[in-house]
């Protein structure tokens, strides 16, 4: 009897130990699903997450920089036309989109208009300045440099040889440039140049097509007439810089 309740006893034992063997297992067992869902858990979040913020950080310095790289180059274009000393240093395309130094035109007056095919000042201004420059052009060496500009009720539409054959027709054989604007942030340089130099009761504005501006012989501007004011009103003024 007593052999028999040892046995008894020790298999009740080793039973109990395999119980808790294996209970440890599986408790061993649980905690590594529960930390391979949470490393998948937090790949997860680095993988959508990060990303996403990072880019929005980068976007966020590229547009800073696109701002501050067109401040700066804003602020030396003001600069350079600013620090002009006369038309001389400035450069515009003709009507073919070659450029042109107004260098060229040292020693001579100037008649820099903006002039426009559909405007209601169109028909006069075109005859007169083109009479201007059939008699002054070889006498006094006047150059006309006309320069089309759309900004004023869209009334200069065509393209570079719909203007060259609106001038044709009107024996308009004066100097012809390239389309340009004349007000705001994109003006032509030499037109900002002009403004600021002769700006006096017509403000930092071009008000409308076939404003007039003349340049004497050093290229300074020292006239400044309005559109209104007809080309052939300006002789007496040409004639004090032949």
């Amino acid at each position: 009897m007593k052999r028999s309740s040892v046995r008894i006893a020790a298999l009740s034992e080793k039973k109990a130990k395999q119980e808790e063997v294996a209970s440890g297992k599986k408790q061993e067992k649980k905690p590594k699903k529960e930390n391979i869902k949470q490393n998948k858990s937090e790949k997860k979040t680095e993988q959508e997450e990060v990303p996403v913020k990072s880019g929005k950080n980068q976007e966020k310095k590229s547009k800073k920089g696109i701002k501050e790289r067109k401040a700066d180059s804003e602020d030396m274009g003001d600069a350079e036309w600013k620090k002009a000393e006369s038309v001389y240093a400035f450069t515009a395309n003709d009507i073919q989109g070659n450029p042109v130094s107004l260098e060229k035109y040292k020693g001579h007056v100037l008649l820099i208009v903006n002039v426009a095919s559909k405007c209601g000042l169109t028909a006069d201004n075109y005859k007169e300045l083109a009479e201007l420059d059939e008699k002054y052009r070889e006498s006094k060496g006047l150059r006309i440099l006309a320069f089309p500009c759309n900004q004023f009720s869209n009334q200069e539409p065509g393209t570079a040889e719909d203007i060259v054959c609106f001038a044709k027709k009107r024996n308009a054989n004066f100097d012809m440039f390239e389309k340009i604007e004349v007000n705001g942030e994109n003006a032509h340089p030499l037109w900002k140049y002009l403004k600021y130099k002769q700006s006096g009761s017509f403000g930092d504005k071009i008000k409308w097509n076939f404003s007039k501006f003349i340049v004497d012989k050093n290229g300074q501007p020292v006239e400044r007439f309005a559109p209104t004011t007809a080309p052939s009103k300006l002789v007496s003024y040409l004639e004090k810089y032949f």
